[in-house]
């Protein structure tokens, strides 16, 4: 199932960028609903690229049905991300800790300046493919749906960790 999912934020474009590989961010998100405190596993900086990797563990309630087929507490994955600073831009792929079989998950993440108000743009463009049959489909649109209501979370968060930081929105 293809995806688009769109932030905006008051913050400047190498603010933002900034602020989704610094390891302090993990924490201001540790509260986010029906996902765990985000694990940063490792970190490693060459040039204008930065590679991460970060696990997060789902925390929410899931039907009867899912439970039939996963065990919740085995709902974990890890975002291997690069995010090259000159294309403004990571790419991200989404790995299972358990049931790899059945999920794949990639998306373009890129970071525009929205220019009306000196703020910026987070798009991540992406699919989901849940290789289930007959409930894959309703599977993908759950995991879009949860993965859009996060984003929206995820964005107050990060606003407000800006607005806590002594610098306030800015790099460094």
């Amino acid at each position: 199932m293809h995806f688009e999912i769109e932030q905006r934020f008051r913050a400047p474009r190498d603010a933002v960028e900034a602020a989704y590989v610094d390891p302090a961010l993990f924490s201001a998100l540790a509260a986010l609903p029906k996902i765990g405190r985000p694990e940063l596993l490792d970190q490693a900086r060459d040039g204008d690229r930065v590679r991460q990797r970060v696990r997060y563990q789902f925390t929410g309630e899931v039907s009867g049905a899912v439970r039939r087929v996963v065990d919740p507490a085995r709902l974990s994955w890890v975002e291997e991300t690069v995010f090259d600073a000159a294309a403004h831009r990571s790419d991200v792929r989404i790995v299972p800790d358990h049931y790899g079989g059945l999920l794949e998950s990639r998306m373009t993440i890129t970071y525009v300046p929205a220019d009306e108000d000196g703020g910026t743009l987070r798009r991540a463009v992406g699919e989901v493919r849940v290789h289930m049959p007959i409930v894959g489909g309703k599977v993908e649109r759950a995991i879009v749906s949860g993965m859009r209501e996060h984003a929206q979370v995820e964005q107050g968060a990060v606003e407000r960790w800006f607005d806590g930081r002594p610098s306030g929105p800015s790099p460094g």
